[in-house]
């Protein structure tokens, strides 16, 4: 599928896309890293893009893969977080030709989230504070969101981030880098795969970095760490850590 979308976007006169579930781009992982080798416009859609898919477990439910996608030279990967940052993704994804664009959807129903989105510069500010700032992408946004309630119940402010695209986040300049994630709050990155790669932007993650499982997946998300009251828990543990540091200092 995936050599019969870069063969008809080479041929020309339209615009191909190809779609599975996330755990399957390894089948593809070759035909995208030449999408991306020849600079030429592909689309793929990848859904079922966590654990929370539920009981298909370990061999459905994808880990890896998005770090594997970050890595890929040339590819935009996005990950949207309700249906207005969907949109946007695929308009980015319709202008784009000069590599493949990726597109990786939840499966679950996600709340539409407050604030107008801006995909297209990889990161936006949803929700403001000024204790910490907690980082996700896609189903995991409305979750930190639930995290920043529960915090604000606990007298911290939260700001929440959501950041669709990794890559297009960092094409910015060094003054929205900073206006978006401002030096000084502890950052806590949330998204329900593999922490790879995500200490370039937080100083932890609430990740997964082992296979899943096969349960519903709301028991999934609890057991793996996924909920709002055990990020608000791990976000408190990180404040409580600085600021006896600073004491000790």
């Amino acid at each position: 599928m995936g050599a019969m979308v870069n063969g008809m976007v080479l041929h020309g006169g339209l615009r191909a896309v190809g779609s599975t579930f996330l755990q399957f781009f390894d089948y593809m992982k070759n035909t995208v890293r030449l999408a991306a080798l020849m600079e030429i416009g592909s689309i793929f859609v990848y859904t079922h893009d966590s654990i929370a898919l539920g009981e298909d477990g370990p061999t459905h439910q994808p880990i890896e893969h998005l770090a594997a996608l970050r890595a890929i030279p040339g590819c935009v990967t996005l990950r949207p977080a309700d249906g207005n940052e969907t949109a946007q993704a695929w308009k980015i994804a319709l202008e784009r030709t000069e590599g493949p664009t990726v597109l990786v959807l939840t499966r679950q129903g996600l709340p539409t989230l407050p604030g107008t989105p801006d995909v297209e510069r990889g990161a936006w500010v949803v929700a403001d504070g000024d204790d910490c700032t907690l980082i996700a992408t896609g189903s995991e946004v409305s979750l930190a969101l639930a995290a920043r309630d529960e915090l604000a119940t606990r007298n911290i402010t939260a700001r929440v981030v959501s950041m669709p695209s990794w890559e297009l986040f960092d094409a910015q300049d060094g003054d929205y880098l900073d206006e978006i994630l401002p030096d000084g709050p502890p950052r806590i990155a949330i998204e329900a795969a593999a922490t790879f790669g995500w200490e370039r932007w937080a100083d932890i993650v609430i990740g997964i970095d082992s296979f899943g499982a096969s349960a519903p997946g709301p028991v999934l998300m609890e057991e793996y760490g996924l909920t709002a009251d055990q990020i608000a828990d791990a976000t408190m543990s990180l404040l409580d850590d600085i600021e006896a540091s600073e004491i000790d200092d």
